[in-house]
């Protein structure tokens, strides 16, 4: 018999949170693995706000980085991770100072980080496990929303056809730095994609989407409509940003970005014409998690 447990890190470094997932994979036999979060960890360090405004990572938010990376480390070791890898997206690739923080945060943590592109960013979320979510009989777009960008990915009976990467995400809208032109570009570029498809059902990932879902009720597996989704977002704009940290009891650094987040998701629906959106609340950690476990594997 053959039995084997093996535990990888994930680092996200997003324009909105830094997030760490541990993954315990079991092998056992021929049988296919299975991955289990052990644990994961965010951090509220908004990039974004520093780098889509000022073009510069701010020296307080470098130093919240490193102890953020060097907290990481610790919990890996006493996790006992064999494996990691440490992915920064859409604010620290535009960072004018990205380089040097990188080299940083290596000198005084011993994290290496690497700046990946929007498509690399979207082959990575590919990779996620949706056999749970994915009917192999139906067609769905993926949209995954952060803070810098918000990439989309076709699957058409259960195969990847397509993805891209936009420049829209909720810390640019909160800062207005979304123009017009590229909101037509990515609608577009969905309809282009859709269109050719009688049905389209969403599936959503990012934080934002898994706070609605988790506020909604539904059981896991279960989609929420266009409706519902509406609803909520009229329900935020009636609160101000106090109210929706009170009332609604989110974190202070979410209360402002599902709003915009709200508005991405609701235009990929029309725009693809979907009626539901699946949240299997999973992200860019999980599939760095699988393409770590592939390598390593091989």
């Amino acid at each position: 018999m053959e039995f084997e447990i093996k535990k990888y890190g994930a680092i996200d470094i997003g324009s909105n949170a830094i997030r760490l997932l541990i993954a315990t994979v079991t092998l056992y036999n021929n049988e296919p693995p299975v991955f289990k979060k052990t644990s994961l960890v965010r951090v509220p360090i908004r990039l974004g706000q520093d780098v889509f405004v000022d073009g510069n990572i701010s020296q307080e938010n470098i130093d919240r980085m490193v102890d953020s990376m060097k907290s990481y480390q610790l919990l890996m070791g006493v996790h006992n991770v064999k494996v990691y890898k440490a992915y920064a997206t859409s604010a620290m690739r535009e960072a004018q100072n990205g380089a040097d923080v990188v080299q940083k945060i290596k000198e005084e943590s011993g994290i290496n980080i690497e700046i990946i592109d929007g498509s690399h960013e979207a082959a990575i979320i590919a990779m996620t496990d949706l056999h749970a979510v994915i009917d192999q009989e139906k067609v769905y777009l993926y949209v995954d929303v952060g803070g810098g960008s918000t990439e989309f990915t076709l699957f058409a009976y259960g195969k990847e056809i397509v993805s891209r990467s936009f420049k829209i995400g909720t810390v640019r809208l909160l800062n207005d730095m979304v123009s017009k032109s590229l909101w037509d570009e990515a609608e577009s570029w969905v309809k282009n994609i859709t269109n050719a498809y009688g049905y389209v059902d969403l599936i959503g990932s990012g934080g934002n989407i898994n706070n609605i879902f988790k506020s909604s009720g539904k059981g896991t597996g279960k989609p929420i409509s266009y409706f519902y989704l509406v609803n909520y977002y009229e329900q935020l704009q009636n609160y101000n940003y106090e109210e929706r940290v009170y009332h609604l009891n989110l974190n202070h650094d979410r209360a402002d970005v599902i709003i915009p987040a709200c508005r991405i998701y609701l235009r990929a629906m029309k725009w693809s014409k979907a009626k539901n959106i699946y949240v299997p609340k999973i992200g860019l950690t999980d599939g760095i998690i699988k393409s770590i476990f592939n390598a390593d594997n091989r």
